[in-house]
């Protein structure tokens, strides 16, 4: 089986995103757990983590494009899932390393990304398949 196009970018762009959330999560442990307050360091580990769980949720429709033939369902869950990454866990680790509460706002709207991008995944699942898919 060869991966589409569509997929190795999908793979690639979840893989720099683990390495991101990998990363700053480790910056969170290490060099912030001193410098902010605990419920703000909480609010920063929430925002790893989530990171994380979605940078794979973007390698795995990568991989399961090289299984289908591209579809706009599997498009859209991708990109919902890195406007999620940037909307729910970016605001979050903003608030948490600037205190500024207002970013709290923009939050929502990442798990709305978040809910919207499996939604539109599991829908592809359980569609029919088309003729040209088997």
């Amino acid at each position: 089986m060869q991966t589409s196009d569509f997929g190795r970018k999908h793979i690639g762009i979840g893989a720099g995103s683990a390495f991101l959330a990998v990363a700053l999560g480790a910056f969170g442990a290490h060099a912030l757990r001193s410098q902010i307050p605990a419920d703000r360091i909480e609010t920063y580990v929430t925002a790893a983590h989530y990171h994380l769980i979605h940078s794979v949720a973007i390698v795995c429709v990568g991989l399961i494009a090289g299984t289908s033939s591209d579809s706009k369902f599997l498009t859209w869950s991708g990109r919902l899932f890195l406007g999620g990454i940037l909307l729910f866990s970016g605001s979050l680790y903003l608030l948490a390393v600037t205190g500024a509460r207002d970013l709290g706002a923009i939050t929502p709207l990442g798990g709305v990304c978040f809910l919207a991008g499996w939604l539109l995944l599991a829908i592809w699942a359980l569609r029919p398949i088309p003729p040209t898919e088997t």
